[in-house]
């Protein structure tokens, strides 16, 4: 039986949203209930999967490389907003919550989201292809920003502590902010090429790129980009409310408490996750990486700059530098991504590694 469409769209893609929405204005997260924690949870989910089908709509409207630029900004923007919110509120833990965010996000991202996608298209098609030149290109502009904004603030000595003067935070702001934008006038107008997925032969010569279906009209686009920015605001706001669940959890077990933005950001990072494992399961690591590699450099070059202006404003002081530990995961995770995409093709064999580095990242949070 198929459900009614709207603009052609299923009416659970359409529903799902406005429940999330609605379960967060209920007011219902004043109960801790192990039902309502059942109920987060499942919106939870169901609202991931419909904000990856409505980013795939948008996507395919006005095409690739731009629309993989659709989820990673709209994610990116409101976990900014959540971020800023959560350091107006105070706390002795807002002075390292971009750090961790950010450093989080890039771990998750460079490893669990791109090692899954290599494993998962090596897997299914044995070789996967992708243009070097254009993932290269954001390598080398993540590895600077990482740099500038998680490393340098660990050893200057204009102010004590891996923190940065006021004037250095504005000029790493600012140069956070140039680089990606340079990135994204790159990726979508002067090299737009660079970025477009390969058409890659399987064993039997037929080209494996997928063949979409007709392309979405502008009605039905637009409803989608709604609908997405509401269940984005549905997921980041879901995550939220799990946060004291996840808080006794990681209690019970008597891990660090930087282990709670870990698990926030991977629910948060879910949506792109999905859609970026799609794509690899497509034979479309190009599309992969775009959208993985690109939501890094967007959570630091939008990231950095609006925590650092209001940091600035309401005189906030910010711990940006990582300590040694994190540093090295850091630095082996920039040198095995740059090995992994100077050739332009992977296997399963740097799915494995960039998994391994992944669980290592995970368990010395858990155990540092």
């Amino acid at each position: 039986m198929r459900l009614p469409r709207l603009l052609d769209l299923p009416a659970i893609t359409i529903i799902v949203p406005l429940a999330a929405c609605g379960l967060l204005l209920s007011g219902l997260g004043a109960s801790a209930s192990s039902l309502y924690v059942l109920l987060v949870t499942l919106a939870l989910i169901a609202t991931v999967l419909v904000a990856v089908y409505h980013a795939e709509i948008i996507a395919h409207r006005i095409g690739e490389p731009l629309g993989t630029l659709v989820l990673a900004l709209a994610v990116t923007v409101i976990e900014v907003s959540l971020i800023v919110s959560m350091m107006l509120s105070g706390g002795e833990e807002a002075q390292s919550l971009a750090r961790d965010t950010v450093f989080a996000t890039v771990m998750i991202i460079c490893n669990g989201v791109v090692g899954i996608c290599l494993l998962a298209g090596g897997i299914r098609h044995r070789i996967v292809r992708f243009r070097a030149e254009g993932s290269s290109a954001a390598l080398s502009v993540l590895a600077a920003l990482t740099t500038l904004t998680l490393i340098l603030p660990q050893f200057t000595t204009s102010t004590p502590g891996p923190t940065y003067a006021p004037a250095q935070l504005g000029f790493a702001s600012l140069m956070s902010l140039i680089l990606y934008l340079v990135f994204v006038f790159v990726q979508t107008v002067r090299h737009k090429d660079h970025f477009l997925p390969k058409a890659v032969a399987g064993d039997d010569g037929v080209n494996e790129v997928e063949q979409h279906a007709s392309r979405p009209g502008l009605g039905t686009s637009w409803a989608s980009f709604v609908l997405l920015m509401l269940a984005l605001v549905g997921v980041v706001g879901l995550a939220k409310q799990l946060s004291p669940a996840i808080r006794s959890g990681v209690e019970a077990i008597s891990a660090p408490l930087s282990v709670i933005g870990i698990a926030i950001a991977l629910l948060v990072l879910m949506p792109e996750t999905l859609s970026a494992l799609r794509a690899a399961r497509r034979n479309q690591i190009q599309t992969s990486l775009n959208l993985a590699l690109g939501s890094a450099l967007a959570t630091i070059g939008l990231t950095i700059p609006a925590v650092g202006t209001v940091a600035i404003i309401m005189g906030i002081t910010l711990d940006l530098g990582l300590p040694a530990k994190e540093i090295v995961l850091l630095a082996l995770t920039l040198l095995v991504s740059a090995i992994t995409v100077i050739g332009g093709q992977a296997t399963i064999m740097q799915g494995t590694v960039h998994l391994v580095l992944f669980a290592a990242f995970l368990f010395l949070a858990i155990f540092p």
